[in-house]
């Protein structure tokens, strides 16, 4: 037995579904644009979740109050715990003389002596020299006397363009005092750590004898 749909269950005719409107190209980009702006809009009304977090972390970031006298001259600083001595040499005391060049360790550009020793004030944490005493390149001479090592230096034309020489002068100061001057092998050992991509090694390494030899 056969059976026939009724008009309500009968599908449309496929020329009724071709004939509803179809959106324009210009319509759908338009209508896409103003949906993603209004979102986009709504985020930064909103902001993302945690806005500002980093912002109140470092805001409260621990700090210390550390003392310790540079070139003679006490100072009682309040830095924050990830200071390194550099920055607080260049960017808190005015001192510049040290120079930032890896900034890693590897150069020797930021030689300082802390108690007389040398370390690179780049890896030095400034809240771990409270009563420490340190020397940069603006407190080796006295007044206008050049510490011999300066003198040497310039007698020996043991610099080109300058970056490293503060490094080197501290570096070398140390190496003296340390008593790494019996001969140039051990000098170039004993202040390896120091770079001078300008190649004065020679002439440095002859400034050093100079000055030890003077002593």
């Amino acid at each position: 037995m056969s059976k026939e749909l009724t008009g309500s269950a009968a599908p449309p005719p496929a020329a009724a579904l071709d004939s509803r409107p179809k959106p324009s190209r210009r319509t759908f980009i338009a209508t896409t644009t103003a949906v993603g702006g209004a979102a986009a809009a709504a985020g930064l009304v909103t902001g993302p979740p945690g806005f500002g977090a980093e912002e109140a972390s470092a805001a409260a970031a621990p700090s210390t109050s550390v003392s310790l006298t540079v070139n003679g001259r006490r100072h009682t600083v309040q830095v924050d715990n990830r200071t390194s001595l550099l920055d607080l040499l260049r960017e808190h005391l005015d001192l510049p003389g040290s120079k930032k060049g890896c900034n890693a360790g590897a150069c020797g550009a930021c030689t300082v002596l802390v108690d007389g020793l040398r370390v690179n004030s780049c890896l030095t944490l400034t809240v771990r020299l409270d009563g420490a005493e340190v020397t940069t390149i603006e407190g080796l001479a006295d007044g206008d006397q050049l510490h011999p090592l300066q003198e040497a230096f310039i007698a020996e034309d043991a610099f080109q363009c300058g970056y490293c020489t503060p490094g080197q002068n501290m570096s070398g100061v140390g190496c003296i005092k340390e008593g790494h001057t019996g001969s140039a092998e051990e000098i170039r050992e004993w202040m390896s750590g120091n770079i001078c991509r300008c190649g004065c090694y020679t002439k440095i390494v002859r400034a050093v004898q100079q000055t030890a030899g003077g002593k």
